[in-house]
């Protein structure tokens, strides 16, 4: 696919949400004549994610969404799926697995006769307990339904792209993304966001005790840039989108006090979490080779980057 050829035809599903709102907005930017059309329910999302968006919306359940009958014959160069019920605190298996996986049923079928390139959101959450880099290759671990949900989608890709090997399907294994647009999801919302926040009303900033576990933290425009990239792969896969960096909370409160100009000591509370994943880290070996990805925003980077655009935002 050339990227030099503006006149796309793009589906984004979920495009009202935190990554695929600024997928789309990047989307419309990238490629000023595209036309581009989301899809997403508002569960997880908010119309006013997509401020200057000049595309078309659709409003609907993917779960049980007739994409026939809505787009008829209708051509795509890509269909961007990022709809998921991306709550890891829900624990409702059935809503949770019937939901994400049938939804992404659907749209392989769809896509399947006219082989129209997929790039799907998986997760990093799919390698579980992890103490060192994880590795595509590696199996996976889910240690919740979410993280279960993911991986059955990995499956179905994986079987869907070997029956056809010319068609494309990308999946992209998201680590712990934060950035713009991300407010609306409350609870799920990024520590970077809900640790700022704290910090902002004075109040010292609440991690779990003692502050040394580490994720890869990566910045939102990062994953946006890797996901573009996935239009221009010459082959089906699943890949890690992180910044390949492992930062601990007691850090990112470091890295927060500098971009706010505070002093905060952080408050060590319990875990309630039986499964937590105390490491995160992206290796990025295969991102790189096939998708060209190179993530540009350290954590320092990021978080100054998205503190500024809150202020501009929020006006705090």
């Amino acid at each position: 696919m050339s990227s030099t050829d503006s006149r796309f035809n793009f589906i984004v599903t979920g495009g009202a949400g935190f990554v695929g709102s600024n997928l789309t907005l990047a989307l419309q930017e990238r490629f000023p004549d595209a036309h581009i059309t989301v899809i997403d329910d508002f569960r997880s999302g908010n119309f006013k994610n997509l401020s200057g968006y000049r595309g078309d919306f659709v409003a609907q359940d993917l779960a049980t969404f007739d994409w026939h009958k809505q787009f008829g014959d209708g051509t795509f160069d890509a269909i961007f799926h990022l709809a998921s019920i991306t709550d890891t605190t829900n624990h409702d298996q059935l809503e949770q697995v019937h939901d994400n996986v049938e939804s992404f049923r659907r749209i392989l079928d769809f896509a399947r006769p006219t082989k129209t390139r997929v790039v799907y959101a998986s997760s990093a959450a799919t390698y579980g307990s992890a103490t060192e880099a994880s590795v595509e290759s590696i199996g996976a671990a889910p240690a919740n339904v979410y993280a279960f949900s993911k991986v059955i989608m990995d499956n179905i890709a994986t079987r869907a792209a070997a029956e056809l090997p010319d068609w494309i399907i990308v999946g992209l294994r998201y680590f712990n993304v934060y950035g713009p647009r991300e407010a609306h999801k409350g609870v799920p919302a990024s520590m970077v966001y809900h640790l700022s926040r704290q910090m902002k009303v004075a109040q010292r900033p609440r991690i779990f005790k003692h502050g040394e576990q580490k994720r890869d933290f990566v910045y939102v425009k990062d994953v946006v840039e890797g996901s573009i990239r996935a239009l221009d792969a010459q082959g089906s896969g699943i890949y890690n989108l992180g910044s390949g960096q492992a930062r601990s909370f007691n850090e990112l409160v470091d890295v927060l006090n500098k971009c706010l100009g505070t002093n905060f000591q952080p408050d060590y509370i319990d875990n309630p979490h039986a499964h937590y994943q105390n490491f995160t880290q992206a290796d990025l070996t295969n991102a790189r080779s096939a998708l060209g990805y190179e993530p540009r925003f350290p954590l320092e980077e990021g978080v100054r980057d998205y503190m500024q655009w809150l202020e501009s935002q929020l006006g705090s």
